[in-house]
């Protein structure tokens, strides 16, 4: 498929709508709403993320957002299916929470092409602090990637957008408590303002085992916690509930108890009332520690170490979250597991899984990659991470652990790759079978059930209101 054309002004991209939609009395008005998923949202997320001109990207983005709302496909937040779940009314599946790291606008049309026939309605599309800086992936141009990939796919209902590992840096946090807590209001005020309504809380980062009491090991993490949802709650609008997650074990680390998880949740719960009072909606669910590690472990000649998984402690954690009303334990570092391995997460009552690095394998590994572009990223990781290559580690397990970062300065070259349809044909079939051992076909009709999406319109920007204006004097 040809590269869809980046529009260099917000005159040019209301050039490149006409006869598709409009604007008119600062809305949008959708004419053709066949070629605006088939060829017109293209231009629309290219532009997004690829021009130069912050106009013609503000347009974009208003454009995208405007269409997921007048088309059925809106940003929404999974809070009210996740407490329907701690009150035992649904049971029995595990919400895939998938990280779109490059070819966001193609991988979040896949998502879509794979769970619709399914009838699946709970998936989550998700990036993480980290990834967003080597990604090059700033919030507001993440979600309109997702929601022009939903469009483009022809989704209809919600759309769960969320920030994963929302993440304290333990060693900064040392040095500079106040400047690192700064740093994850700051980022969490911008992605609840371009539209995220899921926020995942990381401070785990924080718990220092070395203490005397779980009470004190856990203190700091959920007192920055409690913190971050009472301005995740002050921000709200349009009277939808943000999902917001919590972190009680660092993937990677030792696995989590059930008196850590109680501790945490009940220091949360006190800190929050006194933040935001006692009425306040706290977490839909919380992050433990069973045994993986994000993006698994690399063996030397390719592979990954299997991994002895926890299932007993992720059920007893899960049916621990649902005391407190919440949907139960998230799974982080699954997606290099086993495939025999995923059924038996909705069979614990897993309430979430995050997959990442197995989609960024298939998309490198894939025989369709082209040889010189897997070349590129190699040098490009000896030049650029050399200093992050360990005594003794082989050429294959340094290349593994670091060529995620390789990402965002390749980031054109592959949303452009020639041989991409045959890698994203692959990829889609891994999301229809990882749908399916999860659960969550058939989970569009809870999903409608629960999740409230209000019409939440945008001032339109002033470039694209003097383009549009211009345009029709012509």
């Amino acid at each position: 498929m040809t590269s869809p054309p980046v529009a260099a002004s917000a005159a040019e991209l209301v050039t490149a709508l006409d006869g598709i939609c409009r604007v008119e009395d600062g809305r949008l008005i959708v004419s053709d709403e066949s070629r605006l998923r088939d060829e017109a949202i293209r231009t629309l997320a290219w532009t997004a993320t690829f021009s130069t001109d912050p106009a013609a990207i503000e347009a974009a983005r208003w454009l995208v957002w405007e269409a997921s709302q007048a088309l059925g496909a809106p940003s929404a937040s999974i809070h009210e299916l996740y407490m329907a779940r701690g009150r035992g009314e649904v049971s029995g599946f595990t919400v895939p929470a998938v990280n779109l790291r490059t070819q966001v606008f193609d991988m979040a049309a896949a998502m879509c092409r794979a769970a619709m026939p399914l009838d699946a309605g709970a998936i989550v599309f998700e990036l993480a602090r980290s990834e967003q800086e080597y990604t090059y992936q700033r919030p507001g141009e993440f979600i309109t990637s997702v929601l022009a990939g939903c469009l483009s796919a022809g989704w209809s209902g919600p759309v769960f957008v969320q920030g994963d590992h929302y993440q304290f840096n333990a060693k900064k946090y040392g040095a500079d408590a106040e400047s690192t807590t700064e740093a994850i209001r700051s980022l969490t005020r911008e992605a609840l303002a371009v539209g995220y309504r899921n926020i995942d809380i990381d401070s785990s980062t924080l718990v220092d085992l070395s203490l005397p009491s779980v009470e004190d090991q856990q203190r700091t993490n959920y007192l920055r916690a409690a913190e971050i949802t009472a301005l995740i709650r002050g921000q709200e609008t349009n009277g939808a509930t943000a999902s917001v997650g919590g972190e009680i074990g660092e993937v990677g680390k030792q696995n989590s108890t059930e008196q850590e998880l109680r501790a945490y949740l009940d220091g949360y719960r006190r800190e929050l009332s006194k933040r935001a009072g006692e009425s306040s909606v706290g977490l839909s669910k919380v992050s433990v520690q069973t045994g993986t590690s994000h993006g698994g472990v690399p063996l030397p000649g390719g592979g990954v170490a299997k991994v002895s998984l926890d299932f007993g402690t992720l059920e007893r954690l899960s049916a621990v979250c649902r005391e407190y009303g919440m949907a139960g334990a998230v799974q982080h570092g699954a997606s290099t597991l086993p495939d025999e391995l995923f059924d038996r997460f909705p069979q614990v009552e897993t309430a979430e899984i995050h997959l990442a690095t197995g989609f960024q394998n298939l998309l490198y590994d894939h025989p369709a990659f082209p040889a010189e572009m897997r070349a590129d990223v190699a040098d490009w990781c000896r030049t650029n991470t050399a200093d992050e290559r360990k005594e003794g580690e082989s050429e294959d397990v340094f290349l593994y652990k670091t060529r995620k970062k390789a990402l965002g300065p390749h980031k054109r070259e592959l949303w452009d790759l020639a041989t991409k349809d045959e890698i994203l044909a692959d990829q889609e079939a891994k999301f229809r079978f990882l749908f399916q051992q999860l659960g969550v076909a058939g989970s569009r009709e809870m999903v409608q059930r629960y999740v409230r999406t209000p019409h939440v319109s945008r001032p339109m920007p002033g470039s694209l209101a003097e383009a549009a204006k211009a345009h029709l004097r012509v």
